[in-house]
């Protein structure tokens, strides 16, 4: 199961739709610019896993403050508020999804791309630029957003339901989403930063 979930995260890591964009060609003095076409990657999983730290923080808050009551209302938090309750399940999977959207928003401005197309002389095609491109870019990062997020959450809690079914919850936090995603991710950097240094010294590399 771990391995699934290892290969799950690297397939959402690369994932990326890519859309196309063409430059209109410019004369500037006696040089020719532009007439080129490249494209803009939006990544299946832009927000990363800020989405489980800023989850798993908000949800140990409310956990944190009823360990200071003894009385039965201390211990029915506690119990709603364990990392393998239903609640905190349900409840740990919907704030990743939204947390996933607040930062896609915070870190990806459509308008901005937009902006900076139209001024460098960018367009996508078929699509008009200014408002219009943003429109286009914002629908196709929301549609992606939303398998990403869910993706995002079923990956954090198929651990913890796990080592709760096996009655291993020491593991959960050495095992779980967040620590997944982590690793993953350091691993591909790394692999991509090998793989620039490589061709910046001329070499083919060890990616296709």
């Amino acid at each position: 199961t771990f391995f699934l979930l290892v290969i799950a995260v690297v397939v959402m890591e690369l994932g990326q739709r890519r859309v196309p964009v063409q430059y209109a060609k410019r004369v500037v003095g006696r040089k020719m610019y532009g007439g080129t076409s490249t494209y803009i990657p939006l990544k299946l999983n832009s927000a990363g896993v800020i989405p489980l730290i800023f989850a798993s923080a908000l949800l140990s808050f409310p956990a944190t403050i009823s360990a200071y009551f003894t009385g039965p209302g201390g211990k029915f938090f506690q119990r709603v508020f364990d990392p393998g309750s239903v609640f905190y399940i349900t409840v740990f999977g919907l704030l990743i999804i939204f947390f996933t959207y607040f930062y896609t928003a915070i870190v990806f401005n459509p308008k901005d791309t937009a902006d900076n197309l139209k001024k460098y002389g960018g367009f996508i095609p078929g699509v008009r630029p200014g408002r219009a491109t943003s429109e286009y870019v914002n629908h196709i990062l929301t549609r992606l957003t939303l398998p990403g997020s869910v993706f995002l959450a079923l990956i954090a809690v198929i651990p913890t339901i796990i080592f709760t079914a096996i009655n291993m919850q020491t593991a959960i936090r050495a095992f779980g989403g967040a620590a997944i995603l982590i690793i993953v991710g350091v691993a591909l950097e790394t692999v991509r930063q090998l793989e620039s240094q490589l061709v910046m010294r001329h070499y083919e590399g060890f990616l296709k």
